[in-house]
């Protein structure tokens, strides 16, 4: 399990690396809009302060750079000069690649073949080497696990590790440093390196806020997981489908979910037509850009409350905004 003093000693490794975002105070507009046949009404108006903790402001465009660095800086540097390794569908593939480069260490991912376009072409930018497999996650984590014996890598997860994880947490302290009487944080659920992480930060400072994760129905592993009491994993044709591209784990890690069960207070999940409407809503009305992975808490805060328990400060974390172009234009245009 995580420390607090790990985390806190991920954010001394991250100062001048990864951006202190700032938590933006969303004001909800008047009670006109309508939103689509399949998607829930809801109130604003008649619940607590919500801030949006803006991680798509990251030199990345999203939180997986302050893992990615804090777990290559703890290599020795005889291990960086081996190179590193990792696997991703998009913004931890960036966050490796941007980490690596700072740190003069050679990076190799893989990724899969359907990650958009901006996520591949920016990871590649970066000056990484791609290589490119199925959409199944597992394809992904044993191509890296493959390369890594054949070239002596160095493996770095992008959730299941105490150092991804403790990096992820430093969002969540800088929360509390900038609302300490926070009392609901909502976070996205992939693989569970950021809910792990905020959740332990959250929980271990001694705050008594709740924190819920929030992930699609599509790939709601986390939450059937979270309910049963054991590690469930979806078919990847199913958790591919939705648009919430960074939260396409078929499971979560065996250490994601041990943080999980210790300090997460609920996982709920989110419809692909709240998602589209949310990263509208997030743009209009909050003025932030929301990939759709990232706009799963504020999906949850608009058509959920009736899940989430009663706050009068809420901070929802906007993990990414690297949306395709094409998807932020169809998403605009849509009504509701």
């Amino acid at each position: 399990m995580v420390t607090l003093e790990q985390i806190q000693l991920a954010q001394n490794r991250l100062l001048g690396i990864a951006a202190r975002t700032p938590l933006i105070r969303y004001f909800p507009p008047a009670p006109r809009q309508s939103a689509p046949a399949d998607v829930k009404s809801a109130d604003e108006s008649m619940r607590g302060h919500l801030w949006l903790k803006a991680e798509s402001l990251q030199p990345i465009g999203s939180f997986k750079l302050r893992g990615a660095y804090n777990k290559i800086a703890s290599f020795t540097e005889q291990e960086r000069q081996r190179g590193v390794i990792s696997y991703s569908s998009g913004n931890h593939a960036q966050g490796v690649a941007y980490a690596a480069r700072a740190l003069g260490v050679k990076a190799i991912i893989v990724m899969p073949r359907n990650a958009p376009k901006i996520k591949m072409d920016s990871t590649a930018a970066l000056g990484a080497e791609i290589v490119t497999v199925g959409p199944a996650s597992a394809e992904r984590w044993q191509k890296a696990e493959e390369l890594a014996r054949q070239h002596g890598y160095m493996i770095v997860p992008p959730y299941n590790d105490e150092q991804i994880i403790a990096g992820q947490g430093t969002v969540g302290i800088e929360i509390l440093e900038d609302c300490r009487d926070v009392d609901l944080v909502l976070a996205p659920v992939g693989g569970g390196g950021l809910i792990s992480g905020v959740s332990a930060a959250v929980k271990l400072s001694g705050s008594k806020a709740k924190v819920i994760g929030v992930e699609p129905e599509l790939a709601n592993d986390a939450q059937q997981s979270f309910r049963k009491g054991e590690i469930v994993e979806l078919p990847a044709e199913r958790v591919s489908s939705t648009l919430a591209d960074g939260l396409r784990t078929q499971s979560v890690g065996r250490l994601n979910f041990e943080h999980m069960r210790n300090f997460v207070d609920d996982i709920i999940s989110v419809t692909e037509a709240e998602i589209r409407t949310a990263m509208r809503r997030v743009i209009l009305n909050g003025r932030i850009v929301a990939e759709p992975s990232g706009a799963v808490t504020f999906a949850a805060w608009l058509f959920h409350g009736d899940e989430l328990p009663e706050s009068k400060k809420a901070v929802a974390v906007v993990s990414g905004g690297n949306a395709e172009p094409q998807l932020l234009a169809q998403v605009l245009m849509e009504e509701g």
